[in-house]
């Protein structure tokens, strides 16, 4: 979805551009991926057809969440990143300074657009990197690709966004041969597929009315409700855990806005808002790294209280529930759709354990490990 972006300007090193083009080797050596350039020939999730002479050297990313993803298959997810939007409010201010304090090298990074602005070749140009990704759908034109190939910056498209299902395992995959490091990316796909597949055969015999769901996503970050998601993204998550998204019932777009009136109507059976720390300045609905149940519980009830919220049934029912909006757009979504599949369908997923799969991850994936509140359920107001 997309955010509101908060821009560090941070200067372009060119002693870290040039450690990354000569360490490339000292890299490989001790991360232990094979030979330092074998040659990769992949399609990415645009269809384009990539050679690259081997894994990458430098890389470009367009969303901070895939330093999360970088750093579930990696010791050291920044070792190979030349340049990130500082898009702190994806990555959470909790998580960016345990980066900071783990892989202090990530201050020095040069700073290009995120995928929720408009592209600019300038920066990505000035930072170099040998491969750019980009996300499905944003980023450059056509032209402006062209431009950066003839650059000699091959470029690449990812989706951990438009449709989770279908391209975030691909694009995981594709992730993971860049940095040679596709054995950790097929480990942790199939981990997440397992849970997947669990979910999904108990779904297979279900029947009856789909429930109705209502997510606010970014809860509280204006006055005005509510900003939902409509077809694609967060709506293919309820769909996939036999919940009906009444988003998707008016929203053409990935993410829009509903009137509170047409949910009051709906009626929605369950009530899911979404935040992250970059809602602490708006007094929304903070949660995730580094917040503990009571401040998520006291922010929460703030929003569920507000007028027309507060007398929805799921919220007077206790089917309200909060979700860290950074699982999201990540390999980390598995966090919530285990999360939802117990709020939309307990009947069948009450048994679902988000807390011992996010200790797996931590144990087993994570360089840094997930610590806070991600997901609350709010008792009957």
């Amino acid at each position: 979805m997309k955010e509101e972006t908060i821009l560090i300007r941070a200067p372009i090193t060119l002693d870290r551009r040039r450690a990354l083009a000569a360490g490339g080797g000292l890299f490989l050596a001790l991360m232990g991926a094979g030979p330092a350039r074998a040659a990769l020939d992949f399609t990415d999730i645009r269809g384009r057809p990539i050679h690259l002479d081997g894994p990458a050297r430098a890389l470009m990313i367009d969303d901070s969440r895939y330093l999360v993803a970088l750093s579930m298959i990696s010791p050291e997810p920044i070792a190979r990143v030349a340049a990130w939007p500082r898009d702190l409010n994806r990555l959470g201010a909790t998580n960016f300074k345990r980066f900071q304090a783990r892989f202090p090298a990530i201050d020095g990074l040069a700073r290009v657009p995120s995928s929720s602005e408009s592209f600019e070749a300038e920066p990505v140009l000035a930072a170099m990197p040998d491969v750019a990704i980009f996300t499905l759908n944003t980023g450059p034109s056509d032209a402006q690709v062209a431009l950066l190939e003839a650059a000699g910056i091959k470029v690449v498209f990812l989706d951990f966004f438009t449709a989770p299902f279908r391209h975030q395992a691909p694009s995981f995959e594709i992730l993971g041969r860049l940095i040679g490091r596709e054995d950790q990316a097929a480990a942790f796909n199939k981990f997440r597929q397992q849970r997947l597949d669990r979910i999904a055969a108990r779904l297979a015999g279900a029947t009856g009315t789909p429930p109705k769901v209502f997510v606010e996503v970014h809860a509280g970050i204006s006055p005005e409700c509510c900003n939902s998601p409509g077809k694609g993204n967060v709506s293919d998550y309820i769909a996939f855990v036999g919940g009906h998204n009444i988003g998707a019932d008016v929203l053409a777009t990935t993410v829009g806005r509903l009137n509170l009136e047409y949910v009051i109507e709906a009626a929605p059976d369950i009530y899911v808002a979404t935040g992250g720390s970059h809602l602490e300045k708006a007094g929304g609905l903070v949660i995730g790294a580094g917040y503990d149940r009571e401040r998520v519980l006291s922010a929460f009830r703030k929003m569920a209280g507000r007028p027309g919220i507060a007398q929805l049934g799921a919220v007077t029912g206790g089917r309200a529930h909060g979700l860290a909006h950074e699982l999201l757009n990540s390999p980390l979504d598995i966090l919530a759709v285990e999360s939802l599949a117990r709020w939309i369908r307990p009947d069948l997923f009450a048994d679902l354990d988000p807390a011992a799969t996010m200790a797996e991850i931590n144990r087993d994936f994570l360089a840094i490990p997930l610590d806070g509140t991600y997901w609350i359920d709010l008792p009957p107001i």
